[in-house]
């Protein structure tokens, strides 16, 4: 059971009950449950003259592995945003999410989800900021070949350059005007 003792809401020392056919943490005191702990993550694959655009990790996890940029969405960002940002930060190319390809779910001590996106390249030239990433730039099938490339990061290029037309897509126009607020994917 996770290492989390106390109520984040009142404080309260938790105590294990069956919810919903599991033992949980919950507060004995008011409606707090630890449902437990989660990340979700996204990466870009941002093409360019059939390459990819690569980043070098200069940090744990996976230092000095090439990856595709991304990171961790924010608490109040959309996907949509996170993954732009992501890229734009670690890379300073611009890029837009065109369509979901792919995803990764790693349950353990955190349960780690991770996505995908194909990007469309609109502008700027690799470079790495230096402190997540201290290499950058677009690279073939052929180049990846000679580099130290991360197994999902291999996993997302072929899908982004051999998957086909399929995967999510942006729901820019949904049924309903109440749901416009929200990140729709959907498929084509």
């Amino acid at each position: 059971m996770e290492n989390i003792n106390f109520c984040l809401t009142c404080g309260d020392k938790l105590e294990v009950r069956e919810i919903g056919g599991e033992n949980r943490k919950a507060c004995p005191s008011c409606s707090f449950v630890h449902w437990g702990n989660y990340s979700i993550g996204v990466g870009a694959c941002v093409v360019k003259d059939n390459k990819v655009l690569l980043v070098r990790r200069a940090q744990e996890p996976g230092k000095g592995y090439w990856t595709t940029p991304g990171g961790y969405i924010e608490q109040f960002e959309q996907i949509r945003g996170s993954i732009a940002r992501e890229v734009w930060e670690e890379t300073r190319v611009r890029a837009i999410v065109t369509k979901i390809i792919g995803l990764r779910d790693r349950p353990h001590a955190v349960h780690d989800v991770y996505i995908t996106f194909e990007m469309e390249y609109i502008d700027g030239v690799p470079r790495p900021d230096g402190v997540e990433v201290d290499g950058a730039g677009f690279f073939s099938l052929e180049e990846m070949e000679s580099m130290n490339v991360a197994d999902l990061t291999v996993w997302q290029v072929n899908i982004a350059l051999n998957g086909g037309d399929g995967g999510l897509e942006e729901d820019k126009k949904p049924i309903r005007e109440s749901l416009a607020k929200y990140g729709l994917y959907r498929t084509k």
